[in-house]
């Protein structure tokens, strides 16, 4: 069941939306037209699990601005 394939993948890539990504980017390239969806998704799942196919390095995430200080000056 695509269940078990979903878990058994899930093993090799714990984030659950980098596996859905992986996922559809994987079944994008690699989907012949004479075959179901279906299929290619549970090969893909199969593969995933077996470490055949993972996704690349993630970018590097840039930290935010940093704020300035707010300077708060009583009126007299």
């Amino acid at each position: 069941m695509r269940s078990d394939l979903v878990h058994r993948a899930s093993r090799r890539i714990e984030n659950k939306f980098l596996l859905a990504t992986t996922l559809m980017q994987a079944v994008r390239k690699l989907h012949v037209a004479s075959t179901r969806t279906e299929d290619t998704s549970n090969q893909v799942l199969v593969d995933v699990a077996e470490g055949r196919y993972a996704h690349g390095a993630l970018p590097e995430i840039e930290p935010p601005p940093t704020i300035d200080a707010l300077v708060v000056v009583p009126l007299l």
